[in-house]
């Protein structure tokens, strides 16, 4: 069976069940202490959490997740994939043990000819709390499981939480028996990979306090309402039915490995590390296509860094394989064949897909290359030094750096003769490690820390009654003030504090857009609005400085928006949505918006692409923004199922989480139609204008535009033509002749730097040929001294130039400094066969300070009064050697 008919049997049977059938959300997830979605339950963890109000009481889906934290296992065990998906089944407040336990094992067991997996009941194992008898109980008497194979665990394995204060409870696995040939007999608690688990039922029947590891926390009591959150692995599904051995040889996988294999000339099954290879390529290309898909950007840090990893390690796999050409071209569309059937969109945006995967490796063959200069000029300085090891520091700098895997490190120093102290290496790696899981912690626990006054909040009082798009003024109650260390009753001048009223029209930042700004005016208080943000779903929270008098808990306050800003906000979210659009439309759908952020006057957008944008494409785009806003484009918003939205071609943001029911806004209809939540205005000429202010790169195939909007942008090509007014004038030419007179200026300008160096560099010959007729004998050394005005360069352009021009067949050594306080000293070979070094002789000149090459070196000289004796000591120091 495809895993693609497992994924829709799996949905078809629980919406036959009576459960609302949720799309997969984007991997890019908004929850503050993820990255990406990396289990089945994190869409619906508000609704479990009880910080939204759930929109079904029963709910399926097939979640796309992925999870890194053990990404150096992948591809050594069998179990171990960066992405996978997890079917999910979920009631909230619904059924309960019995009812899951029924659909697990129906499901699971009914022949495939009736919808079902028709997996052997005989050969199925469950485990279950060691205090949930409740479970064993049901698993008696609707699968007629013998005790046997009812495995009773512990906390470790068998109880679920969140890792922090909330619902939690036991959970039973069921495991399948693939026989003898893969392991030791004696159920899951023996052998999991003979044993292999494929579907997770949790009971969240309790709420957890606080504590730490698995069971170090005490159980406050029952939960109101018992929910059940289950996962089924679809690729250990695809595993079992599709009779292979591990998650990389099922359908979605294995022509990935086949055809990185056929590129390498290598067999899969021949060679165990050639093996590791291949099923991280297989794993590795997959998960990249997928977060591509969903919009993310390779780039150094959070998201983008994990991208950039995967693809890196793919093409880095394919190398140690002895294939260096580059390999996602021919990988990539594998990948995407293999996903198609369940996921379209990744040949819908497979266009945007391969440019970005591209124009990685093409960087990261280029990063290659640089790390290898690095590293050879490493080597040779732990060569010279009489040493046989590369410093881990020198590795891991490398590594971090430079992208440059310590594999390869080890592999070339060893080719050159040079170990690798891995052990400092390992070390550093550990302590970067570390940090980052401390603040993957500290974000986990402080996001729970910081929003628990504010649960306290939303559970009394209820969503914010938000006003945004219908009103800049609301009559309102403050319901609390959460100051530094928490709630307090009243706010002081001079305080900032967080603010959470009844009702507000105040725009909370989102989807781009900064939030508004304004005041809140009571009787006796006045307090200016900072920022406004929703740190749980529904509840909006105003950071506020109180301006004047007292603000207490309860008192009524006229919450007012400021108009001219809400105006700019207008103005700039609309003008984003319409320079997306132009852009489009100049370039194509694949320059899809990968993030924006506007405020009054100002926007900018990021779109996938690879290289700047031409001049003439520039005015281009600009052109076709302010075309739109010269036609006053309508601007109109409707609300419609998500399906519909999508239907219709409505562009969504990739790291957005959307309801059943999207709000659509459309500029003159189908031109420009996206899901967004912000504010906007009524007609595309209220925008006023669009004036492109820069172009640039943040990151390998990912531009930024830049632009000024509304009165901003009238100021900006205000400045703009009073710029070219005054060069005009200063040029005393028409504006239009500008670029070529501007030209021609550059280009006499560039002549007389040509002559002039042309001129120096005679100077220096001539000054040369006059030193090296010059020469003090020291000890049989030919010595020259001087002075030279200039810098450094001019010092080691007059040191070489000297140095060429003494006897080839005498040892030479010449020593220059200048006034601006450095010392070159050069050697010629004969000196260096002599036993002289350069960069010696400049630290015992100079006290210590300098270095350089046996052949050239500089340093830090004294003060212009003792340059001169300084120099003086250069026989003396070559005599007495």
């Amino acid at each position: 069976m495809r895993t693609a008919d497992i994924r829709q049997r799996f949905l078809d049977y629980f919406a036959a069940r009576g459960h609302t059938v949720v799309p997969s959300a984007p991997l890019p997830t908004p929850d503050p202490t993820l990255l990406f979605v990396n289990a089945g339950m994190v869409p619906f963890k508000p609704y479990f959490t009880g910080e939204a109000a759930p929109l079904w009481d029963r709910a399926t889906s097939v979640q796309k997740c992925v999870r890194t934290l053990d990404i150096e296992e992948v591809g050594k065990t069998t179990r171990h994939g960066s992405f996978f998906q997890m079917n999910g089944n979920f009631s909230f407040g619904d059924y309960f043990k019995e009812e899951a336990i029924a659909f697990a094992w129906d499901l699971s067991t009914k022949p495939q000819t009736d919808g079902g997996y028709g997996l052997d009941p005989e050969k199925i194992w469950v485990t279950v709390h060691h205090s949930d008898t409740e479970s064993r109980g049901i698993w008696r008497a609707v699968a007629g499981l013998p005790d046997e194979r009812i495995v009773e665990r512990g906390d470790e394995d068998n109880f679920w939480s969140m890792g922090v204060p909330g619902p939690c409870g036991p959970c039973s696995e069921l495991y399948y028996d693939r026989g003898p040939a893969l392991g030791r007999e004696g159920g899951p608690a023996v052998d999991e990979d003979r044993y292999m688990e494929f579907w997770n039922l949790v009971f969240m029947q309790y709420e957890r306090g606080e504590g730490p590891g698995k069971s170090g926390y005490p159980i406050l009591g029952e939960l109101p309402r018992r929910n059940i959150d289950t996962g089924m692995g679809l690729e250990r599904m695809a595993t079992l039915l599709q009779g292979v051995d591990n998650l990389y040889e099922i359908d979605e996988t294995r022509p990935v490995l086949d055809r990185a294999a056929e590129l390498a000339g290598v067999r899969y099954g021949a060679d165990p590390a050639a093996d590791v290879r291949l099923r991280v390529v297989a794993d590795h290309v997959r998960t990249a296509l997928m977060l591509l898909a969903d919009g993310t950007a390779p780039g150094n840090e959070g998201r983008g860094y994990v991208l950039r990893r995967i693809l890196r390690r793919s093409v880095r796999s394919m190398r140690q394989l002895g294939f260096h050409d580059p390999a996602l071209p021919e990988l990539l569309p594998a990948a995407r064949d293999c996903m198609a059937p369940s996921y379209p969109e990744v040949v819908e945006a497979y266009a945007r897909i391969s440019d970005q995967a591209y124009g990685e490796e093409d960087a990261f063959r280029s990063t290659l290359r640089q790390g290898t200069t690095v590293l050879d000029t490493a080597v040779a300085k732990v060569k010279e030094g009489g040493g046989r090891s590369l410093p881990g520091a020198q590795a891991f700098l490398l590594h971090d750096t430079y992208g440059f895997p310590i594999d390869l490190t080890l592999e070339m120093a060893a080719e050159q003769g040079v170990e690798v102290d891995r052990e400092g290496f390992t070390t550093l790696m550990n302590a970067q490690r570390e940090r980052a899981r401390a603040d993957a912690r500290a974000r986990k626990s402080g996001g729970a820390a910081d929003t628990t006054a504010l649960r306290t909040v939303l559970d009394a009082h209820g969503p914010t009654d938000w006003r945004a798009w219908d009103t800049l003024t609301t009559e309102s109650r403050v319901l609390a003030l959460i100051g530094a260390d928490g709630p307090v009753p009243v706010a002081r001048t001079g305080d900032i504090v967080s603010v959470v009223l009844d009702r507000t029209p105040f725009y909370a930042e989102s989807g781009g857009q900064d939030s508004d700004a304004g005041l809140l005016s009571a009787a006796s208080a006045e307090a200016e609005v900072l920022d406004v943000q929703r740190p749980l779903p529904g509840l909006v929270v105003h950071q506020a400085r109180i301006t004047a008098g007292e603000l207490a808990v309860d008192d009524t306050v006229h919450a007012a928006v400021d108009a001219e800003w809400r105006l700019g906000a207008r103005q700039a979210h609309s003008g984003t949505h319409v320079l997306h659009a132009a852009l489009r439309e100049v370039l194509g759908p694949t320059a899809l918006q990968a993030g924006s952020y506007n405020r009054p006057g100002y926007l900018r957008l990021d779109f996938p692409w690879r290289g700047a944008l031409s001049p003439g494409v520039r005015s281009e785009v600009e052109e076709a923004a302010n075309r739109a806003l010269r036609r006053d484009l309508p601007v109109g918003v409707r609300w419609m199922p998500l399906p519909e939205a999508k239907e219709l071609g409505a562009l969504a943001l990739f790291d957005e989480t959307y309801g059943e029911k999207v709000r659509v806004v459309e500029i003159g209809g189908a031109w420009s139609r996206e899901l967004c939540g912000g504010t906007h205005v009524e007609h595309a000429s209220q925008i006023g204008t669009v004036a492109l202010t820069s172009e640039s790169s943040v990151g390998a195939g990912m531009r930024r535009l830049e632009a000024a909007v509304g009165i901003e942008g009238f100021g900006y090509l205000a400045r703009e033509r009073d710029l070219v007014a005054r060069i005009a004038e200063q040029l005393n030419a028409p504006r239009a002749e500008l670029p070529e007179r501007i030209a021609g200026l550059l280009d006499r300008l560039k002549g007389a730097d040509r002559e002039n160096a042309r001129l120096k560099q005679r100077a220096t010959s001539a000054r040369a040929t006059e030193l090296a007729g010059a020469t003090v004998d020291a000890d049989g050394v030919l010595v020259v001294t001087a002075t030279a005005e200039g810098g450094a360069d001019e010092a080691r352009a007059l040191a070489l130039a000297v140095r060429d021009r003494l006897p080839a067949g005498r040892p030479g050594a010449v020593g220059i400094g200048t006034d601006a306080g450095v010392v070159v000293v050069a050697l010629n070979k004969a000196a260096r066969e002599a036993g002289l070094n350069a960069a010696a002789l400049v630290k015992q000149l100079l006290g210590g300070r300098g270095g350089g090459s046996p052949e050239l070196a500089q340093g830090g000289g004294p003060a212009a009064d003792r340059l001169v004796g300084t120099l003086a000591e250069l026989p003396r120091v070559i005599a007495g050697r």
